[in-house]
């Protein structure tokens, strides 16, 4: 933004008066420009990005749990060893479900 560095200098009262009136007319603008939408028109416009994958197929190598892995009996989750706290009655738990 450009400033004009010949303009008279403002003091605190006419800047705080300056930015109330400011305040103001945007408070103005805002109510005075309320439109009304058909929310279930503008929902049926709406597209999401990638939203039609009815014809696609998702291919993912899964490999089996291997041997320096656990599953958590808390969150089901496949952790490495290294995430092992303690072992449960019913099972391992890892660090973040202790």
């Amino acid at each position: 933004m450009a400033t004009d560095y010949d303009a008279p200098r403002k003091t605190d009262e006419e800047l705080a008066e300056d930015s109330l009136e400011e305040l103001k007319a945007r408070r103005a603008d805002k109510s005075s420009s309320a439109v009304d939408v058909d929310e279930a028109e503008l929902a049926e416009s709406l597209e999401l990005p990638g939203a039609d994958l009815s014809d696609e197929s998702l291919t993912v190598r899964v490999l089996p749990r291997q041997s320096d892995e656990f599953t958590c009996s808390s969150c089901f989750l496949v952790q490495h060893r290294s995430q092992l706290d303690h072992e449960g009655k019913k099972g391992p738990i890892c660090v973040e479900c202790a």
